[in-house]
């Protein structure tokens, strides 16, 4: 190939020189073709383009940041209710000062300026008082407890009281018409209030309707009603000295050991008397406490006793007897009569041995001794109880369940130890360091739902120890009976007439308390609470323990049937009441008889009933000459009142002033008061009631309102039923749980048909009598 080509390369080139033509002139080579020019872009697209990018990654931070922020919002309902309080008045702080920056100062431009031209626009002149109420609002969210029953009621009375001011406020303005003239008086607000009612009405009548509405909207704000502005009032004044000491009760205070014992308490409760004692002695009301007091009518200890305990009555035979009464006496003394041969007829007893202690001493009977033909009703009537039961395995599931719910939460607590009651068991758990009592009271619902029930209840913390109680239901309940609790060395070594037996609470201890230091009481529970087994055990303990000239009663009864078993007894001054005119009648002859002892101890000089009884019995004290009248002792009285409710319902004023007036002054005179009601509302448990009752005794209630208004805190709403109970004697901080003394209708018609065999009941004439204006 390369030949043949080299080949006619030669030939063309020797033909071309044979010919000798000149060769043709080469063809220029094509100008390169340049590649077009590219368009630069131009500034103002570089700019939109760099914007719409900005944008995008604007918006998309924006929409994650919003979307983050949302779903916060929506976990901060796990947040402690504290911390959320707190989020929420600090806010309303903040908010306080920019209002007041904006209104006051005119500071904050220009968002101070359309903040302040915007609630003058509502509001009027009345932004400038806006700051004060929402910080007034933003500190008592930080200061005070949370009660959503309540916040309806505070709502609305701040909305009754701000709008009608808005109103008066307008009016007072002149009524202008031009919204400019608006923003300096009442506002957009104040015009839509005030303007309607000056059109209508005219405004000299329109302006006394919007201070009645405001001041329906104080009462609302502050919870009461008009019928309690003058006892308030008076309250309030007499707290300062204004009306001196004839309204109260001048006679000590105290509520003492010797009033709420429990046998074989523990360390914790032995440290809590011993920091009480500086406090009862000042509080004490001396006679109880001094044994000179009543050196003449008894020995100054009772035998197994430890020092001087009991009261000035004649359980044991006087020294000297005492002078003969004479028939002779003007006024009725309530003293029953006597049957002189009423044969003893024989009475069912209950089969049941004779309850001994450890150390073999026989508990069939109190340890009280009274003279005269009367004989305290045997404890061989009544049921003994059955041994407590021990811790079970059921009490371990349970501490293993309460430890689970820890560790899922992640709380540093553990649970250190469990004391089973009658009713329920509480575990006490106790925290690590640094961790917050709140973390434990927040799972109330999760430890609920570990243990498989709703009435668990949370102490936090267990008066006396440093951890907190968490309260579970047993699910093998015991039975409290009344014998063992008026057979315990506690209930024993009081020898008041007036001690009653409650029940046993949850470390296993039996509970009694004295009535004479109550000194009155107050009870309350829904229908099958155990209200009623309680005032049977009420009465049952009194009629074991005290005869008729010691103790007399008024029984109320406008249910009609609940009190029906004790109707006869020889401690009644009046048969049973039950008409609601009548019980209102014996109140108020009530008040007339501690109106008479107040008489007779002024004229004798002596403080309390104790020591007029005393003296009388010594014979230190006579009639003044010339009156036909007698001294003799005056029993105790106990009136009781099975259902307040009915009562209220139907002569609510004259019920309420009786019963104010004899719980202020009546402790005195020996005359003590138990109302128990199965409805405690606010109409039925009223603010005088409450201040002038100091023992509370809430059985299980139907509501968180119902246990705040017998116990001015939670709790009563948790209980089981059939006898679980909160105590909260007189100057105690928090109440006791116990299980309610059972009694049965056999063991109360035994304890009274022993009574009536003994003795029946003399009547006063005019108790019920309803008295003339």
């Amino acid at each position: 190939m390369a030949n043949k080509t080299a080949a006619r390369s030669g030939a063309r080139t020797t033909r071309s020189k044979g010919t000798s033509k000149p060769a043709p002139p080469a063809r220029p080579a094509p100008p390169r073709r340049r590649p077009a020019a590219k368009n630069s872009p131009s500034v103002l697209a570089v700019a939109a383009s760099a914007g719409g990018r900005a944008a995008r990654a604007t918006w998309m931070m924006l929409a994650r940041g919003a979307g983050s922020t949302a779903r916060s919002v929506g976990r901060a309902r796990d947040l402690e209710p504290g911390h959320r309080r707190d989020g929420i008045a600090l806010g309303l702080l903040a908010l306080a000062v920019v209002i007041a920056a904006a209104s006051w100062f005119d500071a904050a431009r220009p968002v101070g300026a359309w903040i302040d031209t915007g609630l003058r626009t509502f509001v009027g002149g009345a932004v400038v008082l806006l700051p004060l109420l929402i910080a007034t609002i933003a500190i008592v969210l930080m200061r005070t407890e949370p009660y959503p029953e309540i916040r309806p009621r505070l709502v609305l009375g701040t909305a009754l009281i701000g709008l009608p001011v808005l109103g008066l406020w307008h009016l007072w303005s002149g009524s202008p018409a031009d919204p400019a003239d608006r923003r300096h008086a009442g506002g957009f607000i104040g015009f839509a209030i005030g303007g309607p009612l000056a059109d209508g009405v005219t405004a000299w009548l329109a302006t006394p309707l919007l201070i009645v509405a405001a001041i329906f909207g104080v009462l609302l704000l502050t919870g009461t009603t008009i019928r309690e502005v003058p006892a308030t009032l008076h309250t309030m004044f007499a707290a300062r000295g204004g009306f001196g000491d004839d309204y109260g009760d001048d006679y000590g205070d105290g509520y003492g050991d010797e009033s709420f014992q429990a046998d074989d308490l523990a360390g914790g409760r032995e440290r809590r008397r011993g920091a009480r004692a500086s406090a009862e002695d000042e509080f004490s009301d001396g006679y109880y406490d001094d044994p000179r007091a009543y050196s003449a009518d008894e020995p100054a200890s009772w035998p197994g006793a430890e020092g001087p305990i009991g009261t000035p009555f004649d359980n044991y035979p006087p020294e000297e007897p005492a002078p003969a009464a004479s028939p002779a006496n003007a006024t009725e003394q309530i003293k029953p009569r006597r049957r002189k041969a009423a044969p003893k007829r024989d009475t069912p007893k209950q089969e049941s041995a004779p309850r001994e202690t450890d150390s073999g001493e026989d508990f069939s009977g109190i340890d009280r001794v009274v003279e005269g033909p009367y004989t305290l009703p045997t404890l061989d009537l009544l049921v003994a109880g059955d041994p407590p039961k021990r811790r079970s395995s059921a009490n371990e599931q349970m501490v293993d369940a309460i430890s689970s719910v820890l560790e899922q939460f992640k709380v540093d607590a553990a649970v250190t130890g469990c004391t089973r009651g009658p009713t329920v068991t509480r575990y006490e758990v106790e925290l690590g360091p640094g961790v917050k009592v709140e973390k434990i009271t927040a799972l109330q619902r999760n430890i609920a739902y570990a243990a498989a029930t709703e009435s668990v209840r949370l102490l936090a913390p267990i008066p006396g120890k440093s951890a907190v109680g968490i309260e579970v239901p047993n699910t093998d309940r015991e039975t409290v009976r009344l014998a063992d609790v008026l057979t315990a060395p506690s209930t024993r070594r009081d020898h008041h007439p007036l001690v009653i037996g409650l029940g046993k609470d949850i470390e296993g201890n039996f509970i009694s308390a004295n009535l004479a230091k109550m000194p009155h009481l107050l009870v309350a529970g829904s229908t099958g609470s155990g209200k009623s087994s309680f005032v049977n055990s009420m009465l049952v303990s009194l009629l074991a323990r005290a005869t008729p000239e010691e103790v007399r009663m008024i029984l109320i009864d406008p249910k009609m049937v609940e009190l029906t078993p004790y109707e006869g007894i020889p401690h009644l001054i009046t048969p049973i009441i039950t008409a609601p005119k009548k019980a209102a009648a014996a109140l108020a002859w009530l008040v007339e008889e501690m109106e008479q002892r107040y008489q007779d101890m002024q004229a004798s000089r002596v403080r309390h009933i104790d020591d007029f009884n005393s003296k009388v019995r010594s014979g230190e004290i006579s009639t003044p000459l010339g009156s036909k009248r007698e001294y003799r002792p005056y029993p105790y009285i106990i009136a009781i009142v099975d259902e307040l409710a009915d009562l209220m319902m139907t002569a609510p004023r004259d019920v309420e002033e009786a019963i104010v007036r004899i719980t202020q002054k009546a402790r005195a005179a020996g005359i003590h008061l138990v109302l128990a009601t199965q409805r405690p509302s606010v109409d039925v448990v009223t603010g005088l009631i409450k201040t002038n009752v100091p023992s509370r005794l809430a059985f299980a209630t139907s509501s968180l309102t119902d246990s705040r208004v017998i116990l001015d805190q939670p709790g009563a709403e948790k209980l089981i039923g059939m006898g679980d109970g909160l105590f909260l004697p007189m100057g105690a901080g928090k109440p006791v749980r116990l299980q309610g003394a059972f009694i049965t209708d056999e063991e109360i018609h035994a304890v009274v048909q022993a009574c009536k065999d003994q003795a029946e009941p003399e009547y006063t004439e005019g108790v019920t009598t309803a008295k003339p204006g």
